[in-house]
């Protein structure tokens, strides 16, 4: 790509809105990680106890069930991404491509 071509984008609105909204997502995204997971070493460090508690008369503890919904939400987040990457993200990289080619000829 030229470097013309990529000035134009860089000038265009529609850059500038493609970026403002996957930085939004992905310091959204990347709060709620950080957030679950050192919650989740903060338990284990100052308050274990929590983690051992027993569900019933099985060996499921709620530090199990806690450990193994942080990768299911950790795969959910990741599948939210995704899909906005591949929708709405991936409309406006097509978008700002096919007006800064045609601008140039």
């Amino acid at each position: 790509m030229s470097s013309e071509i990529y000035a134009r984008i860089q000038k265009n609105p529609k850059f500038k809105e493609l970026v403002s909204k996957r930085e939004r997502l992905a310091w959204t995204l990347t709060g709620i990680v950080l957030v679950l997971f050192f919650g989740l070493f903060m338990t284990v460090a100052f308050n274990p106890s929590v983690l051992a508690i027993r569900l019933g008369d099985s060996y499921v503890t709620t530090g199990l069930l806690i450990g193994l919904a942080q990768f299911v939400l950790f795969w959910l987040l990741t599948a939210v991404y995704v899909r906005r990457a591949n929708s709405e993200f991936d409309a406006l990289t097509e978008q700002l491509l096919h007006e800064s080619v045609k601008a140039k000829k």
